[in-house]
């Protein structure tokens, strides 16, 4: 089965980190304003989703959700939630751990976006 949003091990791994320390979370795909287009993590309950956010799936067991205008451009794309050294954004999860999540993208085949739409 296609998945519209997919993680790396080290994704995974830094994940399961966030999760020990801060119980249940989920990840909102940022739309590029102050902190560039990162996957930011919170605590599941401290984001409020917009009536226009769209649920991609989930990772480890936390959903990831994209805002409804930037999923319009993005839904021929599979994101892949990776992990590279940094500082996360200000104020996901990820920040003060030295590494931080990052979204890299492949396109579709035809053939796994006749699947998304059936």
């Amino acid at each position: 089965m296609t998945e519209r949003v997919a993680a790396t091990p080290a994704a995974l791994a830094l994940l399961a980190d966030i999760q020990a320390d801060h119980g249940p979370v989920l990840f909102h795909q940022s739309g590029g304003c102050c902190d560039g287009s990162s996957p930011m993590c919170y605590p599941q309950g401290d984001f409020l989703l917009g009536d226009h956010d769209v649920k991609l799936g989930e990772i480890g067991g936390a959903p990831v959700y994209i805002g409804g205008a930037q999923f319009a451009l993005w839904r021929h794309t599979q994101l892949v939630i990776d992990v590279v050294p940094g500082r996360g954004g200000m104020f996901s999860l990820d920040n003060g751990r030295e590494r931080r999540f990052l979204t890299r993208s492949r396109t579709f085949t035809p053939g796994e976006m006749m699947s998304l739409e059936s």
